[in-house]
Formats: C-alpha cells, sequence, structure tokens
C-alpha cells in the first residue's frame, strides 16, 4: 500500500508540473508541440539519470526511485499526448512538421537518456575517486 501512496502522490506533482510546464512553454509555438517535445526531452534525461545513478551507484532506495520515475516521470512525459499532437499535425496536412516531431521526439528522447546515463556515470565516477 505504502508504494501505491508514492506512485501516486509522486502521479500528482509529474502530472502537475506537466500541465505548468508544457502549457508555460507550448504557449509560445502556436503549430508545433514544442511543450510536449520538451517535457518528454526533460523527463526522458531524468529517467536515464536516476536509473543509471541507481544501477552504478546505488544512489536511489527502491521506493525513491519508483516514487522519482514511476509516479513522478511516468505522469509528467506522456506518450499519449505526442501521439495524439502528432496525428493533428497529419490531420491538419502538416505531414512534414509531423515527420519533424515524431523523429525528433524519438531522437531527443534516447539522447536524453544517452545524456543521463553519462551525467550518472560521471557522478558515480567522481563520488568514487572522491573517496579515495
Amino acid at each position: 500500500m505504502y508504494t501505491i501512496l508514492l506512485v501516486g502522490i509522486g502521479g500528482f506533482i509529474g502530472a502537475t508540473l506537466r500541465y505548468v510546464l508544457g502549457g508555460w512553454i507550448q504557449n509560445s509555438f502556436v503549430s508545433f508541440p514544442v511543450g510536449t517535445l520538451t517535457i518528454n526531452t526533460i523527463g526522458s534525461f531524468f529517467l536515464g539519470l536516476i536509473m543509471y545513478l541507481s544501477e552504478y551507484q546505488g544512489l536511489f532506495s527502491d521506493q525513491a526511485r519508483i516514487f522519482l520515475t514511476i509516479g513522478i516521470l511516468g505522469a509528467f512525459t506522456t506518450l499519449s499526448t505526442f501521439g495524439y499532437e502528432s496525428f493533428r499535425l497529419l490531420d491538419d496536412s502538416k505531414l512534414m512538421l509531423m515527420a519533424i516531431n515524431v523523429v525528433s521526439t524519438v531522437l531527443f528522447s534516447m539522447m536524453a537518456v544517452y545524456l543521463g546515463k553519462i551525467v550518472a556515470l560521471n557522478v558515480s565516477s567522481y563520488l568514487l575517486g572522491g573517496m579515495k
């Protein structure tokens, strides 16, 4: 039951952050879903960072990792919104924008996870090096 509460509280935080931050970013753009792209990229970075810090450094307990990754980041990032916004671009005959959105979301998300991994490994290396 405790784990379910952690996921629920994290989900509340992540969904609220997505709504506020995604809306704030998107207000500057009309025809391209840059808010969702940015949210998914940020979320991917932090997912990569947290998972690799957990794996290589043991920095997070299982409960903290679940709260951060499944709870906060699970609600913060959104594949369903990405799919809907991409399909809307297709409906509006904006095939090039739809293709850019699909390719950039996948590439940026993958690069962000990789960047999170690199940061986590460098943090791990620094922490281990600092312990000598």
